[in-house]
């Protein structure tokens, strides 16, 4: 249901959370503790950056931290940052076009499957799944 992306940037916010007031983490450690390849998290990290979600310094005592408390920020605010800017909402069953005009034989179904998904990433806070989720 989600990416590989929008994944990794849920689990690395999850364990920013962890620190939150602690300081900056170093890339490379938060990669080795989240399992995520340095490179690909670096990426993820930047496009966190430009959103908002995460500060970033530079230097001997650098890393990143998230750039507010993790009750204020939703599940839906961090995996937004990667979703394809634009796409339309697509039919599970792979039909061009299926909407409430034009539904698909899961059209309705599915409607409300993802209306609960998306209530759930938005009114979750990275707080209320860091104590749910154990440590990597």
């Amino acid at each position: 249901m989600l990416s590989r992306t929008q994944e990794y940037a849920l689990r690395a916010a999850v364990f920013l959370g962890r620190s939150y007031g602690e300081g900056p983490l170093r890339t490379s450690e938060l990669a080795t503790s989240t399992g995520i390849p340095r490179n690909y998290l670096s990426k993820i990290l930047h496009q966190m950056a430009q959103n908002g979600l995460v500060d970033s310094e530079r230097g001997r005592r650098g890393g990143v931290a998230l750039s507010r408390d993790p009750d204020s920020i939703t599940l839906d605010q961090v995996i937004a940052s990667f979703l394809p800017a634009n796409e339309p909402n697509r039919c599970v069953l792979g039909r061009p076009e299926c909407s409430d005009e034009f539904p698909c034989g899961a059209h309705e179904s599915w409607k409300k499957i993802k209306e609960q998904t998306e209530s759930f990433f938005g009114t979750t806070s990275i707080a209320d799944v860091m104590a749910e989720t154990p440590l990597p």
